[in-house]
């Protein structure tokens, strides 16, 4: 089935067709002719599923056939990066039509976004806060939205968004059509979905549980241990491009640091970076100059580079839904990925109740000399997790060398000395 069946422009087709966009997945099937009919909806689906081409694509249709130069659709974000991909996904798809979209976030020149709205723009791609002190200036008109898209909005709440939303949506015409997505569905998010949204149309795509084309691995490890079984992962592991989550800004940039020392072509993203230095660390990311990137939970969301094929919880999410927004980073668009999760004395709990939730998906594994037995004394007695886990042959350690290492690639250079694994699926 092609997008041909959505009766879409042919200059939005001709967008579509630029992306290299081969057949609507799910959560677009079922989502772009409900928004098409003007229906309010709210969508469940995991993240890399194509939430942002399901609402994005039946705007620029509905904007077509109308008169340019006015703020039409609004969709708020929780985060820079999903702003600024969402600005980037309209331009792509939309680049043959004459509508234009403004990203508006913290962190840059206001007075730059200020005279952005001045060129008679349809579409923003905004943060709460920052869309607020445009309200709160005057250099925003809200008052002929058609369309307000709430995009994350579980993650907006777990930033402390939802009374920023509340407030923006006061600016707002009453009559519109409201869209919200989302990856999970806390009670927050449901109340806000009630109070916006008129007789929704619901569609959940799978389960809120982590993407089914990733396998889960999970190593027992002492704090101190990390990094060492860090660096022997990633010597011995077959990978092409890798986001590893800390939980602290510091974290990130120590850590890297330490790769960067080790030869590894390395960059960090966290909160303490200026917006010019987090763009062009993803830019680095995305093109392949950086083969491995650190990262706070910042990156968890509106990180949209489909070539992730491994992400590795160097400290473990605080809850499993975090888990989920992390872990969507790979396993993108229905390839399959690789998640590697470190689990200290600390964490059991969640790692137990992510082994309830992903089942045989979740395998334990050791490394010799750098992996514990901290899960075994905490696990029920014959669990197949460790059963199995036991009666895996470990990794081998790294090879001594004296000379100081050379900048890595994880090209088809020395891939002898890499774990057997069939490559990921294209």
């Amino acid at each position: 089935m092609s997008f041909q069946k959505f009766e879409l422009h042919e200059k939005i087709l001709a967008g579509v067709q630029m992306l290299g966009y081969q057949k609507p997945t799910p959560i677009q099937l079922q989502a772009i002719p409900l928004v098409t009919e003007g229906r309010d909806l709210m969508g469940l689906a995991q993240t890399g599923t194509g939430k942002t081409a399901a609402f994005v694509l039946p705007i620029l249709q509905r904007f077509m056939e109308k008169p340019l130069g006015r703020i039409r659709a609004l969709i708020i974000a929780p985060t820079r990066e999903l702003s600024e991909q969402t600005h980037e996904a309209i331009k792509q798809l939309g680049h043959k039509t004459k509508l234009r979209s403004a990203a508006v976030y913290g962190g840059v020149s206001i007075h730059n976004q200020i005279n952005r709205l001045r060129g008679n723009v349809e579409i923003i791609s905004a943060c709460p806060g920052r869309l607020l002190d445009h309200i709160e200036r005057g250099t925003i008109d809200l008052s002929h939205v058609e369309v307000l898209v709430l995009d994350e909005a579980d993650h907006m709440f777990d930033m402390g968004f939802l009374p920023d939303v509340r407030k923006i949506v006061k600016h707002l015409p009453k009559k519109r059509q409201t869209l919200l997505f989302s990856a999970t569905m806390p009670d927050d998010v449901k109340s806000l979905a009630m109070d916006l949204l008129q007789n929704p149309v619901t569609i959940q795509i799978g389960h809120t549980a982590p993407v089914m084309t990733v396998a889960h691995r999970f190593y027992p490890v002492q704090m101190g241990i990390k990094t060492a079984l860090l660096k022997d992962i990633l010597e011995k592991t077959e990978m092409e491009s890798v986001l590893v989550f800390t939980r602290t800004k510091s974290r990130a940039k120590s850590l890297a640091m330490q790769l960067d020392k080790s030869g590894h072509k390395v960059i960090s993203l966290h909160g303490n970076l200026t917006q010019q230095k987090r763009k062009q660390a993803l830019d680095g990311f995305r093109d392949g100059r950086y083969e491995i990137m650190v990262a706070t939970d910042i990156a968890a969301r509106g990180i949209d580079v489909t070539r992730i094929s491994h992400v590795i919880n160097y400290d473990m999410p605080s809850t499993a839904d975090a888990y989920t927004h992390r872990i969507g980073r790979t396993g993108r668009a229905s390839k399959t990925g690789d998640a590697f999760t470190f689990v200290t004395g600390d964490d059991l709990a969640l790692a137990h109740s992510l082994k309830r939730i992903l089942g045989e998906k979740l395998q334990y594994h050791n490394v010799a000399g750098l992996t514990s037995e901290i899960q075994k004394s905490s696990s029920k007695n014959n669990s197949p997790d460790m059963k199995s886990r036991n009666q895996r042959r470990p990794f081998a350690r790294p090879a001594q060398t004296r000379r100081k290492p050379k900048q890595r690639s994880f090209g088809n250079t020395n891939r002898s000395s890499w774990s057997h694994r069939a490559p990921s699926a294209a």
